[in-house]
């Protein structure tokens, strides 16, 4: 955990009392006397910011991230993060401090800054800090450097400045810390599966492989071997055992595509590993088990499928609503 401050200035400051953590794990409030203090707790880089848009500290996250600030010019974080002479909500940009002074709450934008390494994507989340009386008198900010997107001094697989894009990065940024299971919907040639291989590179499956499966196209007794696998002599042809990709994804990222087409015979099973983890490959008697990140994608409207009768009801709601799965559209 990063610890210390790179500069702080303690003149004439009020007891204040943070909203909330910085970090969606705790919901607590906290009393603080020393203002600088929530910093130093913090991993993410971060900086404690005035209602003048001043940086007055850092932590040593943020220094290593960025480099360490002249606090005493008393810099201004919209000059700092993009060279404007201006906040950023003057200049084109969604401002995040405008945003949770109105709102008094934490709020969240993703941001291109300049940084030693160049332009890159930054996820930031601002949130308010009040004094004794309840007055807004501090923000801090968390600074989460998002990979793998603009930078200038290597090539990338995703690249755009379209606020419709930096949204879509930014839900990717979002979900790709956790576990949490992802439903990408858009047209054919929008770049799903570069999503997917986004969220699946940021994640903490990365060292693990991501697996694809096209469903699109696929017999029922062709998708069920590839899923699954199967044992040697399972069925005519099955000269020897083959590994399902259900297996192969094990510890990292499972991704179907077009899950849509997905045979209605066949949905039940996929259903089944998907609330359970476990599967039967072709002519195995016992079930096996996996542990994969599961991510799918559709250019079908799933509820108009079920209304046609080709995708399952019990299956739909779990692509959509339940099992903490993420739905985001991709449209540019």
């Amino acid at each position: 955990m990063a610890r210390g401050l790179v500069e702080n200035d303690k003149s004439s400051r009020k007891d204040i009392v943070i909203i909330d953590k910085m970090s969606d794990n705790y919901g607590m409030t906290n009393t603080l006397t020393n203002p600088n203090d929530l910093l130093d707790v913090l991993e993410l880089p971060s900086i404690l910011l005035n209602k003048d848009y001043e940086i007055e500290a850092t932590n040593a996250a943020y220094e290593s991230a960025f480099g360490r600030l002249d606090l005493t010019k008393r810099p201004k974080c919209f000059a700092v993060s993009h060279g404007y002479d201006r906040p950023c909500d003057q200049s084109g940009e969604d401002c995040p401090m405008t945003k949770a002074a109105t709102t008094r709450q934490k709020t969240r934008v993703l941001h291109v800054h300049h940084t030693p390494r160049g332009r890159e994507y930054v996820d930031v989340e601002m949130t308010p800090i009040k004094d004794a009386d309840g007055t807004v008198t501090h923000f801090v900010e968390v600074l989460k450097p998002v990979e793998n997107k603009v930078t200038t001094h290597e090539p990338v697989r995703v690249v755009g400045n379209h606020p419709t894009f930096r949204e879509v990065l930014s839900q990717v940024s979002r979900v790709a810390d956790s576990d949490i299971a992802v439903l990408l919907l858009g047209e054919s040639g929008t770049g799903k599966e570069v999503i997917a291989q986004s969220i699946h590179q940021q994640s903490r499956r990365t060292k693990k492989p991501m697996v694809t499966l096209e469903c699109s196209g696929l017999t029922e007794t062709l998708f069920e071997s590839e899923l699954f696998g199967h044992t040697k002599g399972a069925f005519t042809g099955a000269n020897f055992e083959r590994q399902g990709l259900a297996s192969a994804a094990d510890g990292g990222t499972l991704f179907l595509d077009e899950v849509g087409d997905i045979p209605l015979s066949l949905q039940v099973k996929l259903l089944r590993l998907i609330e359970t983890g476990s599967y039967r490959p072709i002519g195995a008697s016992e079930p096996r088990h996996t542990d994969f990140r599961l991510i799918c994608a559709t250019h079908h409207d799933l509820w108009q499928r079920v209304q046609d009768g080709a995708f399952r009801l019990d299956l739909y709601y779990p692509l959509s609503f339940l099992a903490g799965f993420s739905v985001f559209s991709i449209s540019f």
